[in-house]
């Protein structure tokens, strides 16, 4: 008996659906397993990203060194982490104190979490701030200070745990960025952290995250079918993506001339 061929496509995408998602599962199941003893180092890890990586890496049985400005919202998730956890299976997070927006104090940081195990498997650098206004109207002083925060910080950090992963010839650094660091937006002449209008869930890219971390992929694009679209117009047709940016810009001075 032969099936209708108008029935063996259908077929052939459950089929395929069933075996991509038996992959995605068995390789999340993997990633936990892979990251066990790992240690760990998050920045900012009391956001939404860096709180769904954390439960995620501490589910996962890595020695976690959670970084962040308010001491309270660490202790917070430090509670969340291990009031369900076994103790048996998990490590108790390590907290630090860590504001970007102080570079005085980076060195001091990274020499703390260094000394924290003697070594960094993956470091996790998840820190940014986000600013929209035009960008005459923002002064130096403030470009610095996004800057300390999205760039020369997390450097700073990097260049810190690199000479043990050097030694020991292993290590991974995760740079989580906006996809704004590939396309310009007006208002967003400072490198930012966008807003989730057509972002991805903290859970989905902290997934991809770990999973990125075991795959030792270079590059991941994660984003929702609106920035890819203009990622693509950018490359192939960036005079209309131009024009569209444009007109955009008018429509909003024109609404606050409204106002």
């Amino acid at each position: 008996m032969t099936l209708p061929s108008v029935a063996v496509l259908p077929l052939l995408v459950v089929v395929a659906a069933g075996v991509y998602y038996i992959y995605n599962e068995v390789m999340r199941y993997m990633s936990k397993s892979l990251v066990k003893n790992k240690v760990v180092v998050i920045t900012d890890a009391v956001s939404g990203v860096g709180t769904e990586c954390a439960h995620l890496f501490h589910k996962g049985g890595a020695r976690l060194i959670l970084c962040g400005a308010s001491w309270d919202k660490l202790e917070s998730l430090y509670d969340s982490l291990t009031n369900d956890a076994d103790p048996r299976e998990t490590f108790a997070p390590k907290l630090v104190i860590l504001d970007f927006s102080d570079m005085d104090s980076v060195e001091e940081m990274v020499s703390e979490v260094v000394e924290c195990y003697g070594c960094v498997d993956v470091l996790i650098c998840n820190s940014s701030v986000k600013l929209k206004a035009p960008v005459q109207s923002v002064s130096l002083e403030l470009d610095r200070n996004i800057m300390d925060i999205n760039y020369f910080g997390p450097s700073s950090l990097a260049k810190g745990v690199l000479p043990t992963m050097i030694c020991r010839r292993s290590g991974h650094i995760v740079l989580v960025t906006s996809i704004h660091g590939r396309l310009a937006v007006p208002f967003r002449s400072s490198f930012i952290a966008s807003q989730l209008t057509h972002g991805v869930r903290p859970s989905i890219l902290a997934n991809e995250i770990m999973q990125t971390v075991n795959r030792k992929k270079k590059e991941v694009v994660l984003a929702h079918p609106v920035p890819r679209v203009a990622l693509l117009l950018r490359s192939l047709l960036p005079s209309f993506l131009f024009a569209v940016l444009a007109a955009g810009v008018k429509d909003s001075e024109l609404n606050e001339q409204m106002q």
